[in-house]
């Protein structure tokens, strides 16, 4: 490793920086060179259950944070990332190797994300109801729970780190978040964003590791909840560790995004966000689309065009400029989406575009590069239709009417996100009502909602009701306690000493209901 390129890796424990010499560590590499730049320390239970006892200390003192002040963190936060976004970016285009465009513009998002969650005070508000009964009324807040755990994919290092952790924080939790060891640098470059606003220590706490870390909350007393962005079989036994244990889960899952396209798609703009949603970010994102379900009136013109469009699509290290699409994550990744590919010639479907064996210049030969791929002639029941790829490999099946695409979404078992492109306002109705998905898209080929409104699927993409972002996420971070309040004049005030006065009956059943338990 070059020494520009001597990445230590480290936990944050309590405002402090953690050196785990004793630990194991696993190697952390550029994915555009297969070049190991770092190490990353691989935590256990005991590391995991200091940073949550971290987290349960420093609790005690936020949630009686004034509300002021603990938004003042908030925006001090939103203005660091605003002022270093670039040193934000380059760290997820060095160690996820997303291409530094959308790096950037994944740091933009959790910008607005931030900036919304400065809106906590707004939509923490609670309720009041007068005279339940005589001189009683009812009072709901929204209260912090406690500590809360967070764990992040590789994919998007960022973003997750903003639909969790600003959310919890400025509602009055502490956090515990552990990233993906194959994507850790973000998060190490937020920490210094933290020191720099003078975020209180135990607030937030950083631990790395795999299953052990995470399998330590399930009964750590100190935690109140986990939540997670991941695959369907990790949310789901994330769910059952914490279900057992009576802790809350917000856990998003897995994906198989459908794009109907109907005779009437605006074409150009549809192979535009076509080619940006399945091959941006290498087809490593949740919401990228993988199969699409093209009408006989416009599958020739799309094919054709598609083909054009993504031969035209170029490869290289994700910070050079001049390219469209980096690598993916790991050799580990690379080598499962070519056995996807084999898959698919297997069960008969046709390899229009092999993305294996890309040309890259010489630098790059050794990173993890896969090109656009395209099969057409596939059937719903192939595993390249029913399987999560998480790559650029896009899978085209004929339907013969709007109904066709809608029965395919709604026979797969995820339902994280779909999109349809047409000009028929009847199409546009029917699809949003009855695409069986949590998130749909109209002309555009990421259906990614704004930070204002909730982002999730249902079905397998969902273990669980609740989603991230928006009022959603505030409501998952704290909890409704309700008072009953009976109004009792003071003794001294028209009562004799001694004597204390209730106004109204004495009698009055609904009073004595209401006070009863």
């Amino acid at each position: 490793m070059s020494a520009t390129q001597n990445i230590t890796i480290r936990d944050y424990v309590n405002g402090e920086w953690v050196d785990a010499a004793d630990s194991p560590t696993a190697a952390l590499f550029n994915p555009s060179t297969g070049q190991q730049i770092g190490v990353v320390p691989l935590g256990d239970e005991k590391s995991s259950r200091a940073a949550s006892k971290a987290a349960a200390d420093a609790f005690i003192s936020w949630k009686e944070t004034p509300l002021p002040k603990r938004m003042n963190y908030i925006f001090a936060l939103h203005s660091a990332m605003v002022e270093h976004k670039e040193m934000l970016a380059q760290a997820i285009a060095l160690d996820q190797a997303k291409h530094i465009s959308e790096a950037r513009g994944e740091v933009q998002r959790v910008i607005e994300i931030v900036q919304m969650a400065c809106t906590i005070p707004a939509l923490i508000q609670g309720e009041t109801i007068p005279q339940i009964a005589n001189n009683i009324s009812g009072k709901i807040i929204k209260a912090p729970l406690g500590v809360f755990c967070g764990v992040a994919p590789f994919n998007f290092p960022a973003l997750v780190f903003g639909w969790f952790i600003p959310f919890a924080i400025g509602t009055g939790n502490t956090f515990v978040y552990k990233p993906s060891t194959e994507s850790p640098l973000f998060m190490q470059k937020m920490v210094q964003l933290f020191e720099q606003i003078e975020l209180p220590a135990g607030v937030v706490n950083i631990v790395h590791g795999d299953r052990e870390v995470v399998e330590a909350w399930y009964d750590d007393e100190n935690v109140a909840g986990v939540c997670l962005v991941g695959s369907s079989p990790t949310a789901k036994a994330i769910a059952a560790g914490c279900g057992t244990n009576g802790k809350k889960t917000m856990l998003l899952g897995g994906a198989k995004n459908f794009l109907a396209v109907m005779e009437d798609a605006p074409m150009q703009e549809l192979i535009d966000n076509l080619v940006i949603s399945g091959y941006g970010s290498a087809g490593q994102r949740c919401l990228a689309i993988s199969n699409i379900a093209c009408v006989n009136e416009a599958y020739d013109e799309l094919i054709e065009r598609l083909l054009e469009a993504s031969k035209a699509v170029t490869l290289g290290d994700a910070t050079d400029p001049d390219v469209f699409m980096g690598p993916v994550i790991s050799a580990a990744a690379k080598a499962r989406i070519e056995n996807y590919i084999e898959i698919g010639l297997a069960e008969g479907a046709t390899l229009l575009l092999d993305g294996r064996n890309p040309s890259l210049k010489a630098e790059n030969a050794d990173g993890y590069f896969i090109g656009p791929t395209i099969f057409t002639d596939v059937t719903p029941d192939m595993r390249i239709a029913k399987e999560e790829i998480f790559g650029p490999v896009l899978s085209i099946m004929k339907v013969g009417c709007i109904d066709g695409a809608l029965r395919m979404i709604k026979n797969h078992p995820m339902g994280n996100g779909a999109c349809i492109f047409t000009q028929n306002a009847y199409y546009i109705e029917k699809f949003i009502n009855n695409a069986d998905v949590g998130m749909v898209g109209v002309n555009v080929g990421v259906c990614a909602p704004h930070p204002y409104m909730p982002f999730g699927g249902i079905k397998d993409s969902l273990v669980g009701n609740n989603k991230v972002q928006g009022k959603e996420g505030i409501d998952f971070f704290t909890q409704n306690k309700v008072a009953t309040i009976r109004v009792v004049e003071p003794t001294g005030s028209g009562a004799k000493q001694g004597e204390t006065k209730v106004s109204g009956q004495e009698s009055d059943n609904s009073v004595r209901s209401c006070v009863a338990s």
